[in-house]
């Protein structure tokens, strides 16, 4: 071994020296400054083929450039989605105080498995866990969670303890034959399917209830089912609820859902299912919900106020949960991964333990505050706590406040003028959160009547065909035509999960969950759907 070349080494990519990497973080900070004055979507082309036959791996030791060389092009032709008229799905900016929680976890890169590998990280992970449940469920007594890789993991976190519930030692002998299903509604999220499927259970077992037209679960429909499945000899291990749907921000009624579940499972004699609420997209409608409407410290409008007196009925309802998914990624404005998996009572994570025996290498873990022993996952980054507290401490509880109703104000300003408009239907009208999703039609048709229609079981298949073909060849017609520097990135949906007599509605979409969008994006809108009649 050459001593004197590898102490170079050393020195270059495992001692701390500021001011390369300074440097580094200056030109990364001022490329995406310089993003900031682009249109969206004005990025270099992707080439997965060459990606794939020239991967180059360098032969000899460099520097710090080099790596930085190594990654810039694919970071300048990455969109940071800074800019404001990103309307497209539920992502938007990470805020900066989120920023300095993650370079902070970086330096130090905690695992946060066990307390030995991540020393007080681990601690600052229980302050995040607690301080969101809190949140969610409103002062609840023993709460306790993880931070996990992302909301479809959360939601298989949910899933594993209903299983484990209904059929104690599945995780150790399998499901056993035992006949085994879960429930959703038909807007929630397809990574339920997902986890039916990983767990076992079979995404043939994951029964799916109709909603109503604002998207919640119909309580008549899933009392029918349960017992349904009852009767038929099956066990529901879990009721998966939804708290603000991916398209159309559908919430569920987690009071009746838990009414109801433990109703039919008394009836039945079986054991009462996991009620696990995906609330992914809608959690940060909690931040609302002490906000002083009578006081009304930020100057809402009236008809703001009276959809945060909505929301603040529906969020009281979440401590009904025995479980909860949480994306502080999403309308946390924090940075990936920061998804939660939260439990209302820290007693149901027995049901995820394994003995100290099944870890020889992780000897000295504790239950106490060692989630090793319950996690699905060894290797853990640090960044969910990391961001949320850094987050929440550096917006504050108003900030947070300023940024969720922003947007549900614009979303509102945009239902309403849409509305207006004879050839074009809202299809999430009464819906609260910031998501818009809506028909535009060829002027001349009477949209709010053909949605009548359809409801009522008046249109057969080939008159739904062709209004739903007239709904997408609009949207592309926008999509050739629009401004790019102009006009906001919108995106379609095929199904929002509302389906009257089985047809699946698709729709035009835009989610403002950028605080930069502005009233003049929502002209904009406006006029890009005058300028294609």
């Amino acid at each position: 071994m050459d001593r004197e070349r590898f102490q170079q080494l050393i020195q270059t990519f495992f001692v701390c020296n500021k001011r390369p990497l300074l440097q580094i973080l200056d030109e990364f900070l001022t490329t995406l400054q310089a993003e900031e004055l682009l249109p969206p979507g004005i990025l270099m082309s992707r080439n997965y083929e060459t990606a794939q036959e020239n991967p180059e791996i360098h032969t000899l030791p460099g520097n710090l450039k080099d790596a930085r060389d190594a990654i810039f092009p694919y970071f300048w032709g990455t969109d940071g989605w800074s800019s404001h008229l990103h309307l497209e799905n539920v992502k938007g900016p990470a805020n900066y105080a989120s920023l300095v929680g993650a370079i902070a976890c970086l330096l130090k890169n905690p695992n946060l498995c066990v307390d030995t590998y991540s020393q007080r990280s681990n601690e600052l992970e229980v302050k995040a866990i607690t301080s969101l449940a809190n949140l969610i469920f409103y002062n609840t007594e023993s709460p306790w969670g993880v931070f996990t890789m992302g909301g479809t993991i959360s939601n298989l976190y949910g899933g594993k303890i209903g299983i484990e519930k209904v059929h104690s030692g599945a995780m150790r002998r399998g499901l056993e034959g035992a006949r085994l299903s879960g429930v959703v509604s038909e807007a929630a999220h397809y990574s339920n399917a997902t986890l039916a499927g990983w767990l076992g259970l079979g995404t043939d077992h994951l029964v799916s209830v109709p909603t109503d037209r604002n998207l919640a679960m119909r309580i008549d429909r899933l009392a029918e089912t349960l017992d349904h499945l009852y009767h038929d000899g099956r066990q529901v291990a879990f009721v998966i609820a939804t708290f603000g749907s991916t398209d159309a921000f559908g919430i569920d009624d987690v009071a009746a859902v838990r009414q109801t579940i433990e109703e039919m499972a008394w009836k039945h004699g079986q054991t009462v299912p996991q009620l696990h609420v995906d609330a992914a997209v809608g959690w940060s409608l909690c931040f609302l919900t002490e906000y002083d409407r009578e006081r009304n410290p930020l100057t809402l409008s009236a008809s703001l106020l009276k959809q945060l007196e909505k929301a603040r009925a529906e969020c009281l309802k979440l401590h009904h949960a025995d479980s909860l998914t949480l994306d502080f990624h999403k309308m946390g404005w924090g940075h990936y991964p920061a998804s939660a998996f939260i439990v209302n009572r820290r007693a149901d994570l027995k049901y995820l333990f394994r003995e100290r025996e099944e870890m020889p290498y992780f000897s000295e873990a504790d239950y106490r505050h060692d989630p090793a022993i319950f996690t699905l996952e060894c290797s853990r980054p640090g960044i969910g706590p990391y961001s949320v507290m850094a987050s929440l401490n550096g917006l504050g509880m108003v900030g947070c406040q300023m940024l969720v109703a922003h947007a549900i104000e614009m979303a509102t300003k945009l239902k309403e003028r849409i509305e207006r408009l004879d050839h074009c239907k809202v299809l999430n009208l009464e819906t609260i959160g910031p998501s818009v999703v809506w028909w535009v039609l060829p002027r001349g048709r009477d949209a709010k009547a053909i949605f009548e229609q359809l409801e009522r079981g008046e249109l057969n298949d080939e008159q739904c065909h062709r209004y739903f073909a007239e709904v997408r060849r609009l949207y592309d017609k926008r999509e050739v035509t629009l401004d790019k520097a102009r006009d906001a990135r919108l995106s379609f949906s095929t199904s929002i999960g509302y389906k009257p007599h089985g047809h699946d509605l698709p729709a035009w979409k835009a989610v403002f969950f950028n605080p930069r969008t502005d009233d003049a994006v929502i002209d904009q809108v406006m006029q890009s759907i005058e300028d294609l009649m």
